[in-house]
């Protein structure tokens, strides 16, 4: 069984790991570039994503699917900006372009001033631990793990003590409405509850950015206000990225980008 004590045994490029691993941050730092001038958190120009379908699996008959086509948008800390389209439009695409989990056929993305290209694929993963807090469609909870154990594995590696990763997962799985589901596994809570685990665990080491692909999904609107709610008051110092299908969530952003066929219109 994983404890939160044997994290290091975790795969760091597995799905489960992708909002949480870092190996011995001390032994690795990334010295961003400190302007004179404030600038975006996020700056995407002229991203471009393609994908070989030599498998027919986009049902392209075998041709280059472009997902993205030459997608420009700009991000401020304290901006709530909302990805919207139909579905295969390339908004779960953007999302992963803009958090380092994919890198693009073209373009750039820099992320609080450093351009993620620039990085090695290990060096990436670790900047990306520590500047991006990601929610997925699918949680990528760990099963074995109870909802504060999972909400606290951000705090694990970066060495902070039990006793303050405990109060920081019970600080935010009371935020989203969870405080007596704190010591619950996965299996036993629902698809809404393992959605606000989720959320909780992407807010855990107080990222500068954070990225969120549909996070109202699977939520009543009650529960959806109060996890809007908390996205929206942790933008005061920080850029805040959703993508949602949901028309209410989009309005609760300050701007909308929107996509069509991979093209920002």
């Amino acid at each position: 069984m994983i404890s939160v004590d044997s994290i290091d045994t975790i795969d760091p490029e597995s799905p489960e790991a992708a909002g949480f691993y870092c190996d011995r941050p001390e032994a690795f730092t990334v010295r961003m570039s400190e302007p004179s001038t404030p600038m975006p958190s996020i700056v995407c120009t002229d991203v471009t994503q393609r994908y070989d379908d030599e498998d027919g699996l986009f049902g392209s008959g075998g041709r280059t699917v472009t997902a993205l086509d030459a997608v420009s948008l700009a991000v401020d800390s304290g901006e709530v900006v909302g990805i919207a389209g139909p579905s295969g439009s390339g908004k779960s695409t953007l999302l992963h372009v803009l958090a380092g989990l994919a890198t693009p056929t073209e373009g750039r993305v820099e992320i609080r001033g450093t351009d993620l290209a620039t990085l090695s694929r290990r060096h990436r993963t670790r900047f990306r631990r520590t500047n991006v807090g990601m929610v997925f469609q699918r949680f990528h909870l760990l099963p074995a793990l109870t909802a504060s154990e999972n909400v606290a594995l951000p705090l694990v590696q970066e060495g902070v003590p039990r006793g303050r990763r405990r109060d920081r997962a019970w600080e935010l799985l009371d935020a989203v409405g969870l405080a007596d589901r704190r010591d619950h596994r996965p299996g036993s809570l629902s698809g809404g509850e393992q959605q606000r685990v989720a959320i909780a665990r992407a807010l855990a080491a107080d990222p500068a950015v954070v990225i969120a692909d549909e996070p109202t999904g699977e939520l009543d609107r009650e529960t959806g206000e109060r996890v809007l709610d908390r996205l929206t008051e942790i933008s005061d110092d920080r850029a805040v990225v959703i993508a949602s299908h949901d028309t209410h969530a989009l309005e609760r952003t300050d701007r909308v980008v929107r996509l069509l066929d991979g093209k920002r219109q």
